[in-house]
C-alpha cells in the first residue's frame, strides 16, 4: 500500500513538474528573437529555435523545410534588406500570434508598401514547428502588374537574368535585386 502511494505521489509530482515547465517557456520571447534575427539578417542562432523541420503555410501553399533548407530561404530574403516590425504579439494556449509589418527592396518594388501579415507560430516545447502567414494587405493587382512589367523588361533587355523569380537561393536573390536595379535605372 505504501509503495503504491509513494509511486502515485512521484508520478503526480513528475506530471505537475512537466506541465509547469511547459508553461514556463516564454514563447513570445522566442518569437520576438526570431523576428529580430530576421530583421538583422543574422542567422547564427536561428537553428536553436526550430525543430528538425519547419512547416510554413501561406494561404494554400504548404511547405516543410529542414533547418538547412529554411536557412537558404532566409539567406535569399536577406538580399533584399528586410525590415520586420512587430505590431502586435501575444501568446495564447501555447501558440504565439503576431501581427508583422515587413518591408524590403523587393516588396517596395512589387507592392509599393509594406506587407502586413498575421502570423501564427506553433511550438513543440521550446522549438518552433510551424509558421502560418496570412497576408492582411496583399495588393495583388499592383504586385502582378509590377512583376509582369519587370519580367517582360528583363526578358527583352537582360535575358541572362531570366529565371531569377523562381530561384530562392542567395544567388537567385542577388539576380532578382539586380533585375530590379537595372529596371529602375531604365524607367
Amino acid at each position: 500500500m505504501n509503495k503504491t502511494i509513494v509511486l502515485l505521489l512521484l508520478l503526480t509530482i513528475g506530471f505537475i513538474s512537466c506541465k509547469n515547465s511547459e508553461k514556463e517557456i516564454n514563447r513570445v520571447e522566442i518569437a520576438k528573437q526570431y523576428f529580430k534575427v530576421l530583421d538583422n539578417s543574422d542567422y547564427s542562432k536561428i537553428s536553436d529555435w526550430f525543430a528538425d523541420s519547419l512547416k510554413t503555410i501561406e494561404g494554400e501553399h504548404k511547405n516543410t523545410y529542414s533547418k538547412s533548407e529554411y536557412l537558404e530561404i532566409l539567406k535569399w530574403d536577406s538580399v533584399f534588406e528586410p525590415n520586420y516590425e512587430i505590431l502586435e504579439i501575444e501568446q495564447k494556449d501555447g501558440i504565439v500570434k503576431a501581427k508583422i509589418s515587413k518591408m524590403d527592396k523587393r516588396i517596395f518594388f512589387l507592392q509599393e508598401k509594406p506587407f502586413i501579415t498575421n502570423q501564427i507560430i506553433r511550438f513543440q516545447k521550446d522549438k518552433i514547428i510551424s509558421i502560418e502567414t496570412d497576408y492582411v494587405n496583399f495588393d495583388y493587382p499592383t504586385w502582378d502588374s509590377n512583376k509582369t512589367q519587370l519580367l517582360s523588361w528583363i526578358d527583352e533587355h537582360h535575358p541572362e537574368l531570366n529565371g531569377f523569380i523562381f530561384d530562392q537561393t542567395k544567388s537567385g536573390g542577388m539576380k532578382y535585386l539586380k533585375a530590379i536595379e537595372l529596371y529602375n535605372k531604365e524607367k
